[in-house]
């Protein structure tokens, strides 16, 4: 029996138990052997397999020909030597009788051009053939030489027939210039100690993570912890968790994040949801020298048997939690009422773009929005950061994602709806100014050349640190239209529509007084971006500038419980000012979050009141903003964060809304 699924199931019977019970041999013989190789290009039916195979053993896959150019790659394995004869042919243009024992060499003038009339794969990567390797450099000292073969035809089809060689005899010929005796005897003598069959049992493991932790306690087990639920009464949500009173509460790294991801599993569980409707999840901790132990933790909850459509992508980065008063730990997950997703999960190691080996996936396809998890300046064959500083990692941070994108038949540079670039606190202000000028050039250069496309909105948030220590980390989240997505879209190109002048029908009500203290104040300081009347980006930065014009009379550089009252209406004002003007409501709202500066000496539970209330007051004013008692909103504290990469806010909003 096989298990024919995209997605594998350990299955009795099925051929990949066979390579499970192979490879589990070798590692029993070789115990230093760490990795698989395989030839994976395009089929994610094959490297799936392969890596849950890797995954069950502890080995690490490795790919290195994933996704890249198979005209390049079948012409490059015959300049190298590889001399493969085709021993299956099934695909239109492909004839048994002409086509069978050809080698590739022979084969490829006529390969591109059926790839040019059928697009077949010309490296057969759809199964159009299958090849018997020959000779190849591994080859050292003999050949293989086929001496009979008979064709076999199993489908006489008029337009794809399909057939297979069956060799009958073959002898081993010596390479000019082996120093060994090769005879077939001599072979098998030699040979004979190192040839045995395995007849492994197959393993009932899926390949999960032991569980040291308890992951399910009860709902009120750790009163402790804040749960800050969306309010937006759509299919879509998030759900933040932090530590509350932590400096009684927290008891370092392991144990908050504990707290953390219990409360938020059984806030799934109470309404009826579990990990597997999280698409995205944003890991903040207080230190990166316990990422690792973060990730132990994280992976003792959220795991592919859990996830049965894919784990949920990611982004983890270092924050300023302890001098916030937040704990060690604070998670926020974007949450579907419905399991439509699409995951792409590379576990390989590839020259494509960094694996994700860990519990998260490069990207999530939601209701026509790509959420795409953190990305570094990695280079991906090696999973090392590049040399040359900021700019360097940002370069092929975009690349890497860039790639991540082109999977899902679309581009960062054409379709990306808003971009998240996380910089360290440890670059310098020029260092900063580069990677500010370094992106916006390369998106200059994108739009000029497509002639298509639009600047999203980018917002630039101050970390304490990265992970591996990197000097940015980008998170760019995209439109890519379900009716625009087939096999014959080259970038996935987004229709933005134009923001209307004049006034709209106001679906957003404001306290009167709001409009007459802020209204001024709009277009200097929110950038929205809107994307076929469906989606719409937006970020409010409160400059040090705009908070004085807010509050002239307070000190905005350490502002007072009053002055923060007033940014946080001010801030509420320009969010629903924002939807209006686009035609969206607070019930289109999936994500809000406000960043702040720790660097302000503003305790977290002052902040977190003063948009509370500033809510509270829209709320009243606003019947479609649902308050009941809870925030709709998450606080996330910084070392700083802007629309530039100066990063030197008070305070700076983040919008997504969505009408999918």
């Amino acid at each position: 029996r096989r298990d024919h699924a995209l997605k594998y199931s350990v299955t009795a019977g099925d051929e990949v138990e066979d390579m499970f019970a192979l490879l589990s041999e070798v590692k029993r013989r070789i115990p230093s052997i760490g990795a698989v190789s395989s030839g994976a290009i395009a089929s994610d039916y094959q490297r799936l397999r392969v890596e849950s195979v890797c995954s069950r053993l502890g080995l690490v896959s490795l790919a290195y020909m994933w996704r890249q150019d198979q005209t390049l790659l079948l012409e490059e394995m015959i300049r190298r030597g590889i001399v493969a004869i085709t021993v299956k042919v099934a695909a239109m243009g492909l004839k048994p009788s002409v086509h069978l024992g050809k080698e590739l060499a022979e084969l490829k003038s006529h390969l591109l051009q059926m790839n040019e009339s059928f697009g077949i794969n010309v490296c057969g990567e759809g199964g159009e053939y299958e090849t018997l390797t020959l000779d190849c450099p591994l080859f050292r000292n003999a050949r293989i030489v086929l001496d009979d073969f008979e064709v076999i035809l199993h489908s006489a089809d008029s337009i794809a027939s399909v057939g297979i060689l069956h060799p009958l005899a073959f002898h081993v010929e010596p390479k000019p210039g082996s120093s060994s005796s090769i005879g077939d005897g001599a072979i098998a003598e030699e040979n004979s100690s190192c040839l045995y069959e395995v007849n492994g049992a197959i393993a009932h493991t899926d390949g999960e993570t032991k569980q040291t932790l308890n992951p399910t306690p009860t709902s009120d087990a750790y009163p402790d912890t804040n749960v800050c639920i969306s309010k937006t009464g759509k299919t879509l949500f998030s759900i933040g968790c932090w530590i509350e009173e932590p400096s009684s509460a927290s008891q370092g790294m392991k144990a908050d994040l504990v707290k953390v991801l219990s409360r938020i599993e059984n806030q799934l569980k109470d309404g009826g949801l579990s990990w597997a409707n999280v698409l995205y999840v944003h890991l903040y901790i207080s230190s990166m020298k316990e990422f690792g132990l973060a990730n132990e933790v994280y992976v003792s909850f959220i795991t592919e048997k859990k996830c049965h459509l894919g784990v949920p992508s990611r982004s983890t980065i270092e924050l300023p939690l302890v001098q916030a008063g937040l704990g060690n730990a604070y998670v926020e997950v974007l949450v579907s009422n419905d399991l439509v997703k699409r995951v792409l999960h590379v576990q390989s190691i590839s020259c494509w773009a960094p694996s994700c080996i860990g519990p998260y996936s490069q990207a999530t396809l939601y209701g026509e929005i790509l959420y795409m998890a953190g990305q570094l300046g990695l280079d991906p064959p090696t999973m090392k950061l590049c040399l040359g500083g900021a700019t360097a990692q940002l370069d092929l941070a975009l690349r890497n994602s860039e790639a991540v994108a082109n999977a899902f038949k679309s581009s960062i540079f054409s379709s990306a709806i808003h971009f998240l670039v996380y910089c360290s606190a440890h670059l310098t202000s020029t260092e900063k100014e580069a990677v500010e000028q370094k992106l916006q050039n390369s998106y200059i250069a994108h739009l000029d050349s497509a002639r298509s496309g639009s600047y999203p909105t980018i917002l630039y948030v101050l970390a304490p640190d990265l992970p591996k220590g990197a000097c940015v980390e980008i998170k760019p989240t995209l439109y890519v239209p379900t009716d625009g997505y087939n096999d014959n879209d080259d970038d996935g190109d987004i229709t933005r529509e134009p923001e209307a002048g004049g006034s709209k029908p106001s679906s957003s009500k404001v306290p009167s007084e709001w409009s007459a203290q802020y209204s001024g104040l709009h277009d200097s300081c929110c950038l929205a971006n809107t994307v076929a009347g469906k989606i719409c980006s937006a970020v409010v930065s409160v400059t040090n500038d705009i908070a004085s014009k807010i509050c002239p009379s307070t000190e905005h550089l350490h502002p007072s419980k009053e002055h923060l009252k007033a940014i946080a209406r001010f801030c509420a004002f320009q969010l629903a000012k924002t939807l209006t003007d686009n035609s969206f409501t607070w019930d289109d709202v999936t994500m809000l979050r406000f960043y702040y500066s720790v660097e302000r000496a503003v305790a977290a539970d002052v902040v977190s009141r003063a948009f509370s209330e500033a809510f509270a007051e829209l709320g009243a004013a606003d019947g479609s903003l649902r308050i009941d008692g809870a925030p709709v909103f998450n606080l996330i504290p910084v070392s700083g964060s802007g629309r530039s990469a100066s990063m030197d806010d008070v305070v700076t909003c983040e919008l997504l809304a969505s009408k999918a």
